[in-house]
C-alpha cells in the first residue's frame, strides 16, 4: 500500500485550545469535521500523548481556531512542534482573544473560530475522538482556510539536505525531523507525534 494516498484526502488545519484552572494549552490537528447540523456538532480527534487531549477530558470543552493560508510556519512550529508538557505555549504568545467559555482562540494566521462542549468520546487506541456541540463561532476575516495540501506546498519550508554519518536516515514528512539509523515500525516522531508511516527514507 502507498500510504501517501492518504494525503489526498481533504484535510484542514486547526489549533485546538483548552483551559483548565487557568492553565492554557493548544495543539495542531487536521481532524475537525462537522458531523451534524441539527444539533450542530463537530468531531475532533486528538492524540492521547498531547497535553491538550487530557485537558479536554478534564474540562469537557475546547476551541477550534481555523488556520488560514496566511498562517506563518512559525505558528505551526509553536503549536505543533513542541509539547505543552514541557513548554507554556501561551507564556510568550499574545495573538489571542478569549471566547465566552474562557478559552483562548488564535487571531494570528486564522480565519474563524468555534467553541465546543464535549457530548461524547470514542476511544480509538492512540487517539480519542471528541464529539462536541458547537456553542459559539465567528468569522475573523476573509482569508481562505489552509488545507493540508496547501500547507505542504506553500507554508512548510522545503526540506534541506541532511548530513549524517549514520548508514541510514529517515525524515518526518510532517515536521522535517530526521531520525538517524533504522526506523522501528512503532517509532513516534518526538516533535509532531506522527508515526513511522509518515517518514521517508533519505539515506
Amino acid at each position: 500500500m502507498n500510504n501517501n494516498a492518504m494525503f489526498k484526502l481533504g484535510y484542514g488545519l486547526y489549533v485546538i485550545t483548552a483551559n483548565v484552572n487557568g492553565s492554557k494549552n493548544g495543539c495542531i490537528v487536521n481532524t475537525v469535521i462537522q458531523v451534524t447540523t441539527t444539533p450542530n456538532r463537530i468531531a475532533v480527534t486528538i492524540n492521547k500523548a498531547n497535553k491538550t487531549h487530557d485537558m479536554i477530558v478534564d474540562s469537557g470543552k475546547f476551541n477550534v481556531s481555523v488556520l488560514s493560508v496566511n498562517a506563518p510556519f512559525d505558528l505551526f512550529k509553536h503549536f505543533g512542534f513542541q509539547s505543552g508538557k514541557t513548554v507554556d505555549k501561551f507564556a510568550d504568545f499574545s495573538e489571542t482573544e478569549t471566547s465566552a467559555n474562557n478559552i483562548p482562540y488564535i487571531i494570528k494566521g486564522t480565519c474563524a473560530f468555534l467553541s465546543a462542549t464535549v457530548y461524547s468520546c470514542v476511544d480509538l487506541g492512540t487517539h480519542t475522538m471528541f464529539i462536541a456541540n458547537v456553542t459559539d463561532g465567528e468569522i475573523l476575516n476573509d482569508d481562505e482556510p489552509a488545507t493540508y495540501s496547501y500547507y505542504h506546498q506553500n507554508i512548510k519550508p522545503k526540506p534541506q539536505a541532511v548530513e549524517t554519518k549514520a548508514e541510514s536516515a529517515y525524515r518526518c514528512k510532517i515536521c522535517g525531523y530526521v531520525h538517524e539509523g533504522e526506523l522501528p515500525d512503532d517509532f513516534i516522531c518526538p516533535l509532531c507525534k506522527h508515526g513511522a508511516s509518515d517518514f521517508e527514507k533519505i539515506k
